[in-house]
């Protein structure tokens, strides 16, 4: 089966979605989504927006506050554009109806309710309760349902890229082979142009704070296209997820340190002071590091986030979300602290663009997640995830709207299943994704050292030869691409790793402690290229 499009959007987040609703404008646009269309990292997150939206704060103080986080490798070009194109997206939000918490001054004037979090100078997150991603995909969905030039592909997973240079032609990108995962048959879909929004990559780690759709697609796909990868070494941890055994990887979001959290021993004690000057409110790769080393010293599963100096009201109608899943599990966090260890959360890394989403081969753009545009650098400021989504997204869509084109569409071969038959031993995915992932959160978490990661390296590549024979063998699967896809992640994370010779942001190796000022430079990595710094 075949289709074709102007516009191929790989992912329904807000990133895919900010930009589909711009190109819409000038071509037809598909956009796949693996499951469902509103399940996207977009939906879990929770604290907010960074914007400078408070006539105190400044674009400069937001452009530091991000350039310090990123502990040296963030592009600053890049970084400017964001914070000041960060207001303009937020009106476009509110224009497409998304409903953000608002308060009234004492001059009876209704303005944004801004939140503060870790490695924030001031109050700049725009936020909608402890679910403004929610929120904002749930408006940025209606727009793009009510859209005539915008058709969903649910359940329909991209298998690999359609690049010419694999029949002989340029090297340019022009659509996807796409999974219908209901129906299991393979699609050829053609565009003109195709973008990857297919967000991160958490789920290559035991322990995540990401939904179940994200296993770094879009990334591997890109990889295995022959596109340049950057930053993978850079996974940041959330300081905080919900400790329960019944509890699958809810995040705590970090908002409640910027309304004063603090962080406990089960003794008590505060132990943030000792780690760094901003105590609770430092960078998250010093609060996961913070949090890993008190609880290998002391032997405890978690720590505690204390809230209770806050009144009950204040706490119930700040994070009514998170104070009623904290019910669900028997933990009232206006009576006790939350328990709380760290997990995956974000890739910093990925694949490589310019300002505007363009990746190294031709057709073929990533934006979110996804990219690695440069504004995050070796750490993520938080809540900078969802403002690159809309303003890369919207950039893209800028250049995209030109790029549609009506010349004939190149000749493909359609999807060839070959002799390979449907899977009687599914346990080979099971056991190959357990495997995978604990030996990420065990090799390739929050501290690492030179033999871990080459012990990780060693045993990646045996799962890799296992995985390529059983793909090769099988028809496609959703848990099969899946799989392969968190295998090729976790091989660059290793790789970019081993290639750092020093600890910088959230690459911290215990064989090299200190931050080398001449390592100030890009790990990059590409199909038949050993990962290096640039």
């Amino acid at each position: 089966m075949r289709e074709t499009t102007d516009f191929l959007v790989l992912g329904s987040g807000i990133a895919g979605l900010t930009l589909a609703l711009r190109a819409a404008e000038s071509g037809d646009v598909m956009i796949v989504t693996k499951r469902a269309r509103d399940d996207a990292n977009t939906t879990w997150a929770q604290g907010g927006i960074s914007a400078v939206l408070d006539p105190t704060d400044t674009f400069e103080a937001h452009v530091a506050d991000t350039l310090t986080a990123g502990a040296g490798l963030c592009k600053r070009d890049i970084v400017e554009v964001c914070v000041r194109e960060g207001p303009a997206r937020i009106a476009d939000l509110v224009a497409l109806g998304t409903r953000f918490t608002r308060a009234v001054d004492a001059d009876g004037q209704s303005h944004f309710e801004l939140g503060r979090e870790g490695g924030h100078s001031a109050r700049r997150v725009v936020h909608a309760g402890d679910i403004t991603g929610r929120e904002v995909e749930r408006a940025l969905l209606e727009a793009a349902e009510a859209h005539p030039r915008i058709r969903f592909f649910e359940h329909h997973m991209a298998v690999d890229l359609i690049t010419l240079s694999k029949f002989g032609g340029p090297d340019v990108c022009v659509g996807a082979y796409v999974l219908d995962t209901q129906r299991a048959v393979v699609l050829t879909v053609l565009a003109r142009q195709t973008v990857l929004a297919t967000g991160g990559a958490g789920k290559v780690y035991l322990y995540t704070s990401n939904p179940d759709v994200a296993t770094g697609d879009g990334v591997a796909m890109a990889y295995r296209a022959g596109a340049e990868v950057a930053n993978m070494e850079f996974y940041q941890f959330h300081p905080t997820v919900l400790y329960h055994p019944q509890a699958k990887s809810f995040l705590i979001s970090e908002a409640l340190r910027g309304e004063g959290g603090v962080l406990r021993l089960e003794d008590g004690t505060a132990f943030m002071k000792k780690h760094h000057p901003m105590a609770d409110l430092a960078p998250r790769d010093v609060v996961a590091r913070a949090i890993d080393y008190e609880m290998k010293r002391t032997g405890e599963d978690c720590v505690w986030l204390d809230m209770t100096h806050h009144t009950a009201d204040f706490l119930r109608h700040r994070f009514p979300n998170i104070h009623a899943e904290c019910l669900r599990y028997g933990v009232d966090m206006t009576e006790r602290p939350i328990p709380v260890v760290p997990a995956a959360h974000y890739c910093c890394g990925g694949v490589t663009t310019d300002a505007h989403g363009r990746t190294s081969i031709p057709g073929l753009w990533a934006v979110g997640e996804v990219a690695c545009t440069g504004l995050h650098g070796a750490n993520r400021l938080a809540s900078n995830s969802l403002l690159e989504g809309l303003v890369f997204g919207s950039r893209a869509a800028d250049l995209l709207s030109g790029a549609s084109g009506d010349e004939a569409w190149p000749e493909v071969p359609d999807w060839d299943t070959g002799k390979a038959a449907p899977s009687d031993e599914a346990v080979v995915v099971t056991q190959n994704w357990d495997e995978l992932r604990r030996l990420m959160w065990n090799y390739v978490g929050i501290v690492r050292s030179d033999r871990r990661l080459q012990r990780a390296a060693r045993r990646i590549a045996l799962l890799q030869e296992e995985i390529r024979e059983y793909y090769w063998n099988h028809l496609v699967t959703l848990d099969m691409l899946e799989l392969r896809n968190i295998a090729t992640v976790a091989e660059l994370i290793v790789a970019s790793a081993l290639c750092r010779k020093e600890s910088r942001g959230l690459h911290y190796t215990l064989d090299h402690l200190e931050t080398d000022l001449t390592q100030a430079r890009d790990s990059v990595v590409k199909r038949g290229v050993g990962a290096h710094l640039r």
